[in-house]
């Protein structure tokens, strides 16, 4: 069987347009390019988390969780961060939108047999491209129509 034949094309779509409305968020804000990087590291890091195979995981976390003063400090923090997400549900809504279409190919390369070093480059292309498409038509709509 061919390895085009295996790829999700559905959550590849779904992880593309995921992304290109992330990208015309940002876009739109007219944020800097700290902003720019910082997010494409962190969209990079989410994907390795997720093509990690999980006893690597495992032992990651539990570097954490040692300590009765980092589990407190985790759960402080996991405290803060679920009063943000109840503050700011929107973004945490579409923060969800985005993680969970990379959980779903993650899933579907499994699925499909995949390596992870190809699951890595595939999503992380098509998660990048998403972003770089996002903010292009952003720019393109925009240019041509002016605000005023």
């Amino acid at each position: 069987m061919s390895i085009l034949k295996r790829v999700p094309w559905v959550s590849l779509a779904l992880v593309l347009l995921s992304y290109s409305t992330l990208g015309w968020v940002i876009s739109e804000t007219r944020a800097s390019m700290f902003v720019w990087v910082v997010t494409v590291v962190a969209i990079l890091i989410l994907i390795v988390t997720l093509t990690a195979p999980w006893p690597k995981m495992t032992y990651y976390y539990s570097i954490f969780l040692q300590s009765n003063t980092r589990s407190f400090g985790i759960a402080v923090l996991a405290a803060f961060l679920f009063f943000i997400m109840i503050a700011w549900f929107g973004v945490f809504l579409d923060t969800l939108l985005i993680l969970s279409a990379t959980i779903l190919v993650r899933i579907d390369f499994q699925r499909a047999g995949l390596k992870g070093g190809v699951a890595f480059l595939t999503a992380s292309i098509f998660s990048l491209g998403g972003l770089a498409l996002g903010a292009l038509i952003y720019k393109f709509i925009y240019s041509q129509i002016p605000l005023t």
